[in-house]
């Protein structure tokens, strides 16, 4: 049977406004450089979007996760980091693309440092990069939704598209994260509950999602 095989972790959450611990705004390509403690390449945000993929995620998750797994649906996009200068790379509706975490500066969002070798690191970064420009997954959110309506377990994709989450679990697939699903078709709530990941106190707020990349 397969099993998780889960990579420790520290998470830190950032509410509106705020920014992650390590960070100082400076003039670089993503407005930001490593004071000092930084997150590095191969952690990970989750966070909140409000395209229609990112809200069809969501209505996705509230089917799947009832109960006391209901509190990981919080987040609904998550994105690799892939440099200490803030540099992160996520799959949009537009497709995959390289942006800065400062972005994410308006919207709450939950920094997962993870335990990882320096070559690792590498690996989920390189992937993740060499990612940019490819499709989003659309047939798979469709085909996830499905098999979340249904209860069935029959999956379909078009090779070379991708999800936000299953871009960053694909890429974690580097380290030694291993997961019992197929690591394409992971939604953030369940990357959220993979690595244990708490949300902040009720009634913290979510802010705005960043404008739409172009």
């Amino acid at each position: 049977m397969a099993v998780d095989r889960v990579p420790a972790c520290t998470v830190e959450q950032v509410g509106p406004g705020g920014c992650a611990k390590g960070y100082e705004h400076a003039p670089t390509p993503t407005g930001l450089r490593d004071a000092g403690g930084a997150p590095r390449r191969g952690d990970f945000i989750l966070t909140h979007g409000d395209e229609w993929t990112s809200r069809l995620i969501r209505f996705g998750q509230n089917i799947r996760f009832r109960g006391e797994r209901a509190k990981y649906t919080y987040w609904n996009h998550t994105a690799l980091v892939v440099d200490e200068e803030g540099a992160i790379v996520e799959a949009l509706g537009t497709g995959v693309a390289q942006r800065s975490i400062h972005d994410y500066d308006p919207t709450q969002y939950t920094v997962v440092r993870i335990k990882a070798s320096d070559e690792d690191r590498a690996e989920a970064a390189a992937f993740a990069c060499a990612s940019v420009g490819a499709k989003y997954g659309s047939v798979s959110i469709v085909s996830i939704a499905i098999s979340l309506i249904t209860g069935g377990t029959f999956a379909f994709a078009i090779d070379g598209q991708l999800i936000c989450s299953g871009l960053v679990a694909r890429a974690l697939e580097r380290t030694t994260a291993i997961f019992k699903h197929d690591p394409a078709r992971i939604m953030p709530a369940e990357l959220a509950e993979f690595f244990a990941v708490e949300p902040p106190p009720p009634g913290t707020p979510k802010g705005r999602p960043p404008e739409r990349a172009r």
